[in-house]
């Protein structure tokens, strides 16, 4: 079960406050300079424990963030009655294939203000691999429908410069009346880097808490 690799915010760090501020304008890769006036597709980002979904042949296991991250019994518990009614439905979709569900897990007692999303826990998908193929959102949001899952948001699409002026006013998250975490951005089209990265950037309303 591959982890989920890193993504990057969108601005370098200030190592001047020891990381906890950006540097406004200096982008953190050449690609998001490069493409920074382009349209990035918006989803929120949602303050929960990153969890791994692996289905083989409609069979269903769980992972966290690495394969030595423990996943909290009450997350387990829910993440079995989501996923264990549906193995004829995912043998059905997947067939033989390697797939991987990543998401959050969130909800209640899950991160500082987790029960703001909701009273119980539950989980939020944001992507899906099958083998070394990335899904697009097209496609992410038909097989999410057939399964009844739930997905990340879209809450907009707009350049780097947009994404950053929204994260720092700061807006409610489309579960409720509480101040979102923040934005994932992607490219319209799925980009790599030259080392095969995925070009996709993060930024956190927390980001700018420290900027005065």
């Amino acid at each position: 079960m591959h982890e989920y690799h890193k993504i990057q915010t969108v601005y370098k760090r200030d190592p001047a406050t020891k990381h906890k501020t950006l540097l406004i304008g200096e982008y953190s890769t050449p690609e998001f300079e490069y493409l920074a006036d382009n349209t990035w597709a918006f989803t929120e980002k949602v303050d929960g424990t990153n969890i791994r979904v692996y289905i083989k042949e409609g069979k269903v296991s769980f992972g966290g963030k690495t394969d030595n991250a423990q996943i909290q019994t009450r997350l387990s518990t829910a993440l079995d009655e989501l996923f264990t009614p549906k193995q004829d439905l995912l043998l059905e979709i997947f067939k033989d294939a390697d797939v991987c569900l990543y998401g959050e897990g969130y909800g209640a007692k899950i991160q500082k203000g987790g029960g703001l999303y909701r009273q119980d826990q539950g989980f939020v998908l944001f992507d899906i691999a099958i083998g070394h193929w990335w899904l697009k959102r097209k496609d992410v949001e038909d097989i999410t429908g057939r399964l009844g899952i739930d997905i990340v948001p879209v809450i907009g699409y707009g350049t780097l410069h947009e994404m950053v002026d929204r994260v720092r006013r700061g807006f409610d998250s489309q579960w409720g009346p509480f101040a979102a975490e923040g934005i994932v951005a992607r490219p319209i089209i799925e980009l790599k880097t030259r080392s095969g990265e995925r070009v996709i950037a993060k930024l956190k309303k927390k980001d700018f808490a420290f900027s005065g």
